[in-house]
């Protein structure tokens, strides 16, 4: 039987040529998607067989483009947990450890080699790990610089790992490597999405003069005998469904909200998700955890990584974030040179509260940019504030559900796609969409799906004005207690920041890298990052709009 992995190399060869034929037969653009759920047939993902959520096949060219997205976030094969867990086997972080190997061609460090890091794995018995799977993350820091980068890891597969860091700056650079998830909690929240992606549920309030019910609603609803309302949106396909009330219509739906947790571990796997024990913990250094870097030589033969190409977008350095790529990040650190920027520019901000988190920091450094008050809730919103001294406008409206909100009116659940064929667009129209966490608990396809009928839309949107600014927010990492490892743990979070990438390659779009700046930076990780955090991912927001200031 092959394994994932052989599994793709084979559908990637066999997929080209299918790739090639469509291509020549279909009109990318202008094809359209079939998002409905399909009770009666299996995912497209070889690993998933859920009964109640699977989904129809796709078109052709989708199905490709899935697959090949499926590929690419693929987890090393990690073998079954018995039935009977104990720790003793598992991976533990405090009797592992890390060494920084020398350079390779000898001789001390500068600015612009690349520094590799060998992690070796071990059980809490202090025997070896034989196999792969964990999930780490690895930073390179000077608190007194106020420097940090972040690292790439690569899986060796039989238990030790490399971690590759560039060297940016000159002095002393530590390395730091977090071990946030065991490959056997990886295999918990595996099975959790194959078998329980409605642990979260959501309701909604039906009501029709004195009469009301609420009833369970969601992506992925389990068959019973109660009839089903079909919510799925007109425009884009989303799919959403609700169980029939019982003495009320489908019509008289007034209200989305999330309902329960439901949590169904097995014996000890709990064990596997403890803050300080195996979760979000330092691995230990064998030997130094630092090197000196000492400034680039002129005619350096920088020495470089033979085990992974690093793809950075930016580090710190005095506590500023600089771009590795093309568009340089300035600081805007005054209200006129961020007023200046605005000046007669209408933002739109879609997305869920890591977007929102924007506009509250944009309202509260403009004390011209005043917010409309529209009697919304503060998490729902919509948002809107005007600047009449500027000719500033700035919107915010959360994304369509899945979303875990407290209470939405249904009349504000929006679909990003749909939104975004009502702009006209044009140079003074900025789009900026962060959707991300409120899928970590669903099929990793349904995010995939997503975000191809938001490309779709932004597709449109730059055809008719190509001037128009979009920007897009990856995923962060966060703080996680046992709930938020089961919901939104790093790892789904990772996954989805992959396929947003992939989703949005190639287009005319720009990045804020809120996983590396997150990464990078020394202040703790948070669902919502610190507000020093959220002023450099405006300020690189800011000089996309305005590069040339």
């Amino acid at each position: 039987m092959p394994t994932l992995s052989q599994y793709c190399t084979i559908f990637i060869l066999l997929a080209v040529l299918v790739f090639i034929f469509v291509l020549v037969n279909m009109n990318f653009l202008e094809h359209k998607v079939d998002f409905k759920l399909d009770f009666n047939r299996v995912s497209t993902d070889p690993e998933m067989r859920n009964d109640f959520c699977t989904f129809k096949p796709l078109p052709p060219l989708d199905a490709q483009e899935e697959h090949f997205i499926l590929c690419s976030i693929a987890w090393p094969m990690i073998p079954l947990l018995p039935d009977h867990l104990s720790l003793k086997q598992t991976s533990d972080p405090a009797h592992s450890k890390f060494t920084i190997l020398p350079r390779r061609t000898g001789g001390q460090w500068h600015v612009g080699d690349q520094l590799e890091v060998i992690i070796q794995m071990y059980d809490f018995s202090g025997i070896p790990k034989n196999s792969g799977g964990d999930f780490f993350v690895a930073r390179l820091h000077n608190s007194k610089l106020g420097a940090g980068v972040g690292g790439q890891v690569v899986d060796h597969l039989n238990g030790s790992y490399t971690a590759v860091f560039p060297l940016l700056w000159e002095g002393s650079a530590e390395v730091e490597v977090t071990l946030v998830h065991p490959s056997e909690a990886i295999t918990v929240l595996h099975r959790l999405t194959k078998e329980q992606p409605d642990r979260i549920s959501f309701q909604s309030l039906f009501h029709s003069g004195s009469n009301s019910e609420t009833t369970t609603c969601n992506i992925c609803l389990r068959p019973t005998q109660q009839g089903l309302c079909n919510y799925t949106d007109l425009g884009t396909g989303e799919p959403w469904f609700c169980y029939k009330p019982k003495n009320l219509g489908c019509d008289t739906r007034i209200s989305h909200f999330k309902g329960e947790f439901k949590q169904k571990l097995k014996a000890n796997e709990e064990k596997l998700f403890q803050s300080g024990v195996n979760m979000k913990v330092i691995i230990p250094a064998s030997g130094p955890a630092s090197v000196t870097v000492l400034p680039k030589l002129e005619d350096q033969q920088e020495v470089e990584s033979r085990i992974v190409t690093l793809r950075l977008s930016g580090y710190y350095y005095q506590d500023v974030w600089r771009a590795l790529g093309d568009t340089a990040v300035r600081q805007f650190n005054s209200i006129s040179a961020i007023s200046q920027c605005l000046r007669g520019k209408v933002v739109h901000l879609y997305g869920d509260s890591t977007i929102r988190q924007w506009f509250e920091h944009l309202t509260a450094t403009l004390p011209d940019l005043k917010e409309f008050d529209l009697h919304n809730l503060k998490q729902v919103g919509p948002f809107m504030a005007l600047d009449n001294v500027n000719n500033i406008l700035v919107t915010h409206r959360c994304h369509g559900p899945p979303i875990r909100f407290a209470s939405v009116p249904t009349s504000e659940l929006r679909y990003i796609a749909n939104e975004l064929d009502g702009l006209t667009g044009g140079p003074n129209t900025v789009v900026v969409i962060g959707i991300w966490s409120h899928f970590s608990t669903f099929p990793v396809e349904l995010y995939i799906r997503r975000l191809h009928s938001i490309r779709t839309a932004v597709l449109r949107l730059l055809d008719r004005e190509p001037g128009t600014v979009v920007v897009i927010r990856t995923a962060n990492l966060k703080a996680l207690t046992l709930y938020e490892a089961l919901t939104n743990s790093d790892w789904y979070s990772m996954q989805r920041d992959k396929v947003l990438r992939a989703m949005f390659k190639g287009i005319n779009v720009h990045l804020v890298d809120a996983w590396q700046m997150v990464l990078a930076h020394h202040l703790p990780h948070s669902l919502h990052p610190q507000p020093p955090i959220v002023k450099d991912m405006i300020d690189v927001v800011l000089s996309y709009i305005c590069p040339q200031m």
